[in-house]
């Protein structure tokens, strides 16, 4: 499914090629903090299907637990998050579902990672596959 993601002010627009059905809700904290909710929202897309379309996001290195590096893309103008990837040669595009124009056609996510940090308040219900930390 081809989809569309736009920032806030649209200053950043870029597609992808994305399977429905294939959303996962991150509950680490540093999506938390990141995202400033409980948790994010993110699908998967080949690098060989991203395109940037409009704009330049800024990015920032983040260093994960593991010790590998990630870019985490977001627009310098409206803050919005947009995605992220490793940042040598990117296999893939993690997209932030929220910026997605298609998001709505993208079906319930079906995997939770990070739950051991999940908030005790949160439940989503048809998930069936929940990792305690990173798979």
């Amino acid at each position: 499914m081809k989809v569309e993601g736009r920032c806030l002010c649209g200053a950043i627009e870029f597609e992808a090629e994305v399977q429905p059905g294939s959303m996962t809700i991150c509950h680490c904290l540093d999506c938390q903090t990141h995202s400033g909710s409980a948790f994010r929202a993110n699908i998967s897309a080949p690098a060989a299907s991203f395109r940037l379309t409009k704009g330049m996001p800024r990015t920032f290195v983040k260093t994960t637990a593991s010790g590998n590096k990630r870019n985490l893309a977001f627009c310098e103008n409206c803050g919005s998050p947009l995605y992220a990837c490793t940042v040598e040669n990117p296999q893939a595009y993690s997209l932030r579902t929220g910026v997605l124009q298609q998001r709505e056609a993208l079906e319930s996510p079906q995997r939770e990672i990070w739950t051991k940090r999940r908030r005790a308040w949160v439940a989503l219900a048809g998930v069936s596959e929940t990792h305690d930390g990173q798979p």
